[in-house]
C-alpha cells in the first residue's frame, strides 16, 4: 500500500470528540462516518491516481475504457455510458474528448438513431485497458487495505447505505459481487 504521512492523532476522531463536547451526540457517530467514508475515498484515489499515472489516465478515462471493453462490440451510445458509469452526460464528453485525441476510442454515428452517438473501443483502447487493469489488480484492488472478509462486510454495509438513500433498487437475484 502506499504511504501517506501519518499523524500523531486521529483527526476524525478528534472531531468527534469535539461533536460530543458540543452537545451533538445524536449526530456525532453521522459525522464520524461520512468523514471517515470521505478520507478513505481520498486515500483509495490516491492509490489509483499512482497507479494509472503511468498509463496517463484518469479514473474517469479507465472506467469508461473499461466499460467499453466489456461490451461484446466494444462500443455503446454515449448516453448508456453516461448512465452506466453515473455521470453526467457532459462528463462522458470530455472523457471521450480526452480518449478519442489519445486514439483510444472513436465516435461512430448510431446505426438506429440519428440523435445518437456510439462510443467504439480502438485496438490501443482495448490493449491500454488490459495493462491498466493489470496494475489496478495487483496495485489496489487485491490489496486494498483490509483484510478480504472486512471487504465483503463492508462493501455489503456501504451497498446497503447506497440502496437505501435510492442509489440502485435490489435486482433478483442479487448481483455475486455484493
Amino acid at each position: 500500500m502506499a504511504r501517506v504521512k501519518r499523524l500523531p492523532v486521529d483527526p476524525i476522531a478528534e472531531a468527534k470528540r469535539q461533536w460530543l463536547d458540543h452537545g451533538w451526540t445524536d449526530a456525532a457517530p453521522g459525522m464520524t462516518l461520512v468523514t471517515s467514508i470521505m478520507r478513505a475515498q481520498q486515500l483509495l484515489l490516491a492509490r489509483v491516481d499512482a497507479t494509472l499515472k503511468p498509463f496517463k489516465l484518469t479514473f474517469a478515462r479507465y472506467e469508461l475504457l473499461t466499460l467499453l471493453s466489456f461490451t461484446r462490440s466494444g462500443r455503446m451510445p454515449m448516453a448508456s455510458a453516461s448512465l452506466r458509469l453515473q455521470v453526467h452526460p457532459t462528463s462522458v464528453t470530455n472523457t471521450v474528448d480526452r480518449l478519442e485525441a489519445s486514439g483510444h476510442v472513436r465516435r461512430e454515428p448510431h446505426p438506429d438513431d440519428g440523435r445518437a452517438t456510439l462510443i467504439a473501443l480502438t485496438a490501443s483502447g482495448r490493449e491500454l485497458a488490459e495493462r491498466a487493469t493489470a496494475a489496478l489488480n495487483a496495485e489496489v484492488f487485491e490489496q486494498p487495505g483490509l483484510e478480504r472478509t472486512d471487504v465483503e462486510q463492508l462493501v455489503g454495509l456501504v451497498a446497503r447505505m447506497r440502496r437505501n438513500a435510492g442509489d440502485f433498487d435490489d435486482p433478483r437475484p442479487v448481483a455475486e459481487p455484493l
